[in-house]
């Protein structure tokens, strides 16, 4: 027993011998200089990784309208995203590799076979936490900063010739080995990102709710085609083309509207619309008893899948406020004015003329009176409702999926922990729908 300990105080002194025994070199000082070096550009590299792939092409953009220092070269960097992150991380490896491996040389030849063991500690201890640890949470809390004050560093490894030839070599070998679907580049932003980052500055009361609205708005315009905004042919306030002047006129005002579609024999062949300026013009030159097929002005078609924003891009461009909605078919599916989008983008917008229309009305806690027309994206997103989605457009649209036939007055259907029961039914027409939530958390109330 005690032949181990003197053992070991034989060989802490052989070790402490050695050490002392041993004489410092220009050689060893240059090595010393390379491995602080090599740490702190490891470390910057670190910081530089972590800032570029938290920053998104959006805050570059901000940054550059407030001005920012080295903003421009920033957002010109996340152009090519991939072009400076295989780089980065090939350079930050080398460094760390090659000032690990200095390290372990130049101890293991002071003190010996021990030294392994002290430049492993050093490595794991002062490499993990100057060259990753700290210079990475550093990051996370400073994305903006970290990111504009390493641009210079970066753009500078990624100009340079031998490490963009190697890095993209190694790439390529990765590509060859791993393949796969390709992933989005890093730093891009999805239309959810989008709309959680909206709801957040509304929390945060760094915009106001309309502008959250708005936001929103924009997001779903693009995912939205004319089958979701049209007026359908139910609704739709059409005349047959052998009508006479006067009798359109009078249609057209009682309707309050200044375009009236025109159709021959069934309203599935639109022939054109027909203007009210026009048709006070004829009654006034005494032509009131005419057809009103004399006065028929060209109709534009578009498909019910035609995406909304393509076509309110084209009613600017052609100057015209009115379309026709077909099916697959060929037959009419609706219409829908520039009106209809524009109050898809900004909300209902109402004259001293229209009749004010609840088509959500609150009755008690969680129960409310929806009108059967309610777009169901709409009504998930007013009342914070799970309802499914699918081919059905509107509340009513998902009543007669589910129950596959068209119901009596009264009759209900379940859904998840909803119920919907037909609150009015006319003809082949479900007018009125109550919604119950069979669960005792309450529905949020917009109001509130």
């Amino acid at each position: 027993m005690d032949e181990i300990p003197k053992q070991s105080l034989e060989y802490l002194g052989t070790v402490t011998a050695s050490a002392a025994s041993y004489h410092w070199t220009g050689y060893d000082t240059l090595t010393i200089i390379a491995v602080v070096l090599l740490v702190l550009l490891a470390s910057l590299l670190a910081a530089a990784e972590t800032s570029l792939t938290r920053m998104t092409k959006v805050k570059a953009m901000a940054l550059t309208e407030i001005k920012a220092k080295r903003a421009s070269l920033l957002l010109k960097l996340l152009e090519n995203q991939s072009g400076f992150l295989n780089p980065v991380l090939l350079v930050a490896v080398f460094s760390q590799l090659v000032a690990a491996t200095l390290v372990g040389a130049l101890i293991s030849h002071i003190f010996g076979a021990v030294g392994l063991a002290i430049s492993t500690a050093f490595e794991v201890v002062v490499i993990f936490l100057i060259a990753e640890a700290i210079p990475k949470n550093w990051a996370v809390r400073n994305p903006e900063r970290a990111a504009l004050f390493s641009v210079p560093l970066v753009r500078a490894i990624v100009r340079f010739p031998v490490i963009r030839l190697l890095s993209k070599g190694i790439l390529g070998l990765t590509n060859l080995l791993v393949r796969g679907k390709s992933v989005p580049l890093l730093g891009t932003v999805s239309e959810e990102e989008l709309l959680a980052m909206a709801d957040a500055a509304l929390e945060e009361e760094v915009i106001e709710t309309e502008e959250r609205e708005l936001i929103h708005s924009i997001i779903s315009f693009g995912d939205t085609v004319a089958r979701e905004v049209m007026v359908p042919r139910t609704d739709m306030v059409a005349v047959d083309e052998t009508a006479r002047v006067d009798e359109v006129l009078q249609v057209a005002l009682d309707a309050g509207f200044s375009r009236i579609p025109v159709y021959k024999e069934t309203i599935d062949d639109v022939i054109g619309i027909v203007l009210l300026k026009d048709l006070m013009r004829a009654d006034r030159e005494a032509r009131s008893n005419q057809a009103v097929s004399g006065l028929v002005r060209a109709a534009h078609y578009v498909p019910e899948t035609k995406p909304v924003a393509d076509l309110l891009r084209e009613m600017q461009s052609g100057k015209f406020q009115l379309a026709i909605v077909f099916d697959e078919y060929g037959g009419t599916a609706g219409l829908v004015t520039l009106e209809d989008l524009i109050e898809e983008l900004v909300g209902e917008i109402s004259d001293e003329f229209d009749k004010d229309i609840v088509d959500v009305e609150k009755i008690a806690v969680n129960e409310y009176l929806i009108v059967a027309a309610k777009s169901l994206d709409e009504l998930n997103e007013q009342l914070s409702l799970d309802l499914p989605e699918g081919e059905w457009d509107t509340v009513g649209g998902l009543f007669l999926s589910l129950l596959g036939h068209l119901p009596e007055e009264g009759e209900h259907v379940d859904v998840g922990h909803y119920r919907l029961v037909a609150e009015k039914v006319t003809r082949r027409r479900i007018g009125r729908v109550r919604l119950f939530k069979t669960e005792s958390e309450p529905i949020r109330d917009p109001d509130e």
